[in-house]
């Protein structure tokens, strides 16, 4: 395992910033649900430092992500890239708000009127003789 010592690095503010910008968008591979921003993880460590020193050598943000990409899969990434692997995850999201919203909409609309249930003369009549027995 390769590990770079901090004062090899001379960044600058801006190199800084832009590093701790990448460590908030990629996922520890140990943790998985933290950052390598907040692990404490020494693979988060490592991964700083391989940022940190790909920064340094004059890499572009989106050729850092590719090679994590490329190093750790898709998983690594919090917001992963537009693919057919993962449509399913970017397209889901807003297709369960949608459904969702048509069923609050359909569910908020007024029931038709009911039938006009008033009582023949006849069926009058039966009910009148109904309720004189059990009087």
């Amino acid at each position: 395992m390769l590990i770079f010592p901090l004062h090899a690095f001379s960044a600058t503010p801006q190199d800084e910033a832009r590093a701790r910008q990448l460590f908030t968008e990629v996922r520890c591979v140990q943790c998985q649900s933290e950052s390598i921003a907040d692990s404490d993880a020494q693979i988060a460590g490592d991964m700083r430092r391989e940022i940190r020193a790909d920064i340094a050598a004059g890499k572009t943000n989106a050729q850092i992500r590719k090679e994590l990409f490329a190093h750790y899969g898709d998983y690594v990434l919090f917001r992963p890239r537009f693919s057919m692997g993962n449509l399913l995850l970017w397209l889901l999201p807003p297709l369960i708000a949608i459904i969702g919203g048509a069923l609050l909409w359909a569910s908020r609309r007024k029931p038709e009127k009911s039938g006009d249930y008033a009582l023949s003369a006849a069926e009058e009549k039966k009910l009148r003789d109904i309720l004189k027995k059990h009087d």
